[in-house]
């Protein structure tokens, strides 16, 4: 079963996971009431879609209410019996993914790599099986082309911060029954941080 993001980022919040600030909205009146700070992403969050962006369903930056109206009424055409989440654009970091996978030959396996453009280009990715330690996770960031970014290289960020979210993960998959999980991007900060998207598979 895919959950819709919102629902997604329900669960993660709930195991302490940060993500921004977010309302749902199904129409536009709703827009008056909702209490998020500008600028903000304006995203399709449906069970149906799992890549928003290449459906064209994500707006971001926007800047004020009527911006918002007008990019709500583009979406709403679109896609007219979705249900849509206003989020708080969160603060640029270095971006990281996380994650829970099912390997055919090691089982389900917790995941940590740099995120962003070059995931793709530069595969930086460590896997472990589930349930990990604090010791595990700590390998897994050491695993890393990019390791020397953990401990100060160029930038300060919040390793113990990211750590912290690996073992959120673990405890996740030891309680739920858990097909595929992906946070991209988490963009981590000199001081915590916080997961900008998320996808979840529960097994059937």
């Amino acid at each position: 079963m895919i959950l819709a993001e919102h629902e997604a980022k329900k669960l993660i919040a709930k195991y302490g996971i940060k993500v921004p600030k977010y309302e749902i909205i199904e129409n536009e009146n709703e827009i008056n009431d909702i209490k998020v700070n500008y600028p903000v992403a304006l995203k399709i969050s449906s069970p149906k879609i799992l890549h928003k962006t290449d459906v064209g369903g994500v707006v971001l930056d926007i800047k004020d209410k009527e911006e918002l109206k007008e990019k709500f009424k583009e979406l709403k055409n679109k896609f007219p019996k979705e249900k849509f989440i206003v989020e708080e654009m969160a603060k640029r970091g270095i971006e990281v993914i996380a994650g829970i996978v099912n390997d055919k030959a090691f089982g389900k396996c917790i995941m940590v790599g740099m995120g962003g453009i070059f995931t793709e280009i530069y595969k930086d990715i460590s896997f472990r099986m589930l349930p990990i330690s604090k010791e595990d996770a700590e390998d897994m960031l050491n695993d890393l082309k990019a390791k020397e970014i953990f401990y100060g290289y160029r930038v300060k960020v919040d390793k113990d911060a990211l750590i912290d979210v690996l073992l959120k993960l673990s405890k996740m998959a030891e309680e739920i029954k858990i097909k595929q999980l992906d946070l991209n991007p988490i963009f981590l900060y000199e001081k915590g941080c916080v997961a900008v998207d998320a996808k979840v598979i529960l097994e059937e």
